[in-house]
């Protein structure tokens, strides 16, 4: 049964939903592919996600997340949590990212093997439009 969190201490204005899904994750910095990996969530609300990952993330990259989702389409097909992020902290293997984008698709019935880095990624093409924009800011402003 998933429960929300909130300490004392706290950060965050959202709740976060203690939840362990499996996960499949792609990294980029500086324009290029870094890494790409399976894990699992830790914890998620509508602002960001805490993961564990196979590599130690980096603080400001990129992040694709494809998250297994609990709850089947029409009780027969499967779905797929897509996230689009920036690593906000990270230590050691486990990372908190922002929620940027994100949409549902379907997924395949079992979990397909992790492809190696591609450069043709949607992760890319949306890092490469949040950088764009960024720059125009700056410009804009000076």
């Amino acid at each position: 049964m998933m429960e929300t969190f909130r300490r004392a201490s706290e950060r965050r204005n959202k709740c976060r939903f203690e939840i362990q899904r499996e996960l499949r994750y792609k990294m980029t910095a500086e324009g290029a592919p870094t890494a790409t990996g399976t894990g699992y969530t830790l914890n998620l609300g509508s602002g960001g996600v805490a993961f564990a990952a196979e590599h130690t993330m980096r603080a400001g990259a990129f992040v694709e997340l494809s998250i297994n989702w609990p709850v089947l389409l029409d009780d027969s097909c499967p779905m797929r949590l897509i996230v689009f992020g920036r690593v906000l902290r990270a230590s050691g293997n486990k990372a908190v990212c922002s929620i940027d984008k994100y949409e549902f698709r379907t997924a395949p019935k079992a979990l397909q093997p992790t492809p190696a880095v591609r450069t043709d990624s949607m992760l890319q093409r949306w890092a490469d439009s949040v950088r764009k924009g960024s720059m125009k800011e700056a410009l804009i402003s000076a």
